[in-house]
């Protein structure tokens, strides 16, 4: 693989500077006056536009998807065929958790019948959580590619080519994912119903 070096450092500072920017609507900011399937399809793609041009699966948000969801039971269904602040809080949760957990697992985070207050309270913690993520993110890139950026003070360790850097964030995604299955499994256990601390197969 060939990589030019500026290229690749300019993509870098570009995604850094949209994550800064970026953010999931508030509750508030969610339409509550019932939306049809084409209306939630569009502002959806509206709400959450930051996969890169390359990467966007072209049937990323369509109406079979939602009612998949809907038929599985992982959100609520529509009141005559319209959705609402909460049909598109379950959404939005559930559109950018799924590249990084099962629906079965998306499903123990944000289970049917919540209130919606419960909703509110789950969702704006959810995108609060999301948006100072996305800064941890911010600051763990400028460390982790500091060669590439021409950064002076790179910790050891830090990547020095394009492809040091792809591997280790696709590393570090795998271990992600795995520590947050680890702990959703847990949900009801403790040490005396067979959980473990010492093993990491369990």
């Amino acid at each position: 693989m060939a990589y030019d070096k500026a290229l690749v450092a300019g993509k870098l500072r570009r995604w850094e500077k949209y994550l800064q920017n970026y953010r999931l609507p508030d509750w508030d900011e969610i339409p509550n006056f019932g939306l049809y399937m084409e209306q939630v399809t569009a502002l959806l793609q509206e709400y959450l536009d930051y996969l890169p041009p390359e990467l966007k699966e072209e049937q990323f948000i369509t109406a079979a998807t939602i009612n998949n969801y809907v038929r599985i039971k992982v959100m609520p269904e529509p009141i005559k065929r319209r959705y609402y602040r909460s049909h598109i809080a379950y959404l939005i949760i559930i559109l950018t958790l799924k590249h990084s957990l099962s629906i079965a697992l998306i499903q123990k985070l944000i289970p049917l019948g919540l209130s919606e207050e419960e909703l509110r309270e789950v969702y704006t913690g959810y995108a609060a959580r999301h948006r100072s993520v996305a800064y941890l993110f911010i600051e763990q890139i400028r460390q982790l590619a500091g060669p590439i950026l021409d950064h002076k003070d790179s910790p050891e360790g830090a990547s020095t080519t394009t492809e040091d850097l792809i591997f280790t964030n696709a590393v570090m995604a795998g271990f992600t994912r795995l520590l947050a299955e680890k702990l959703l499994l847990l949900d009801g256990k403790d040490l005396s119903s067979g959980g473990s601390i010492d093993h990491s197969s369990e």
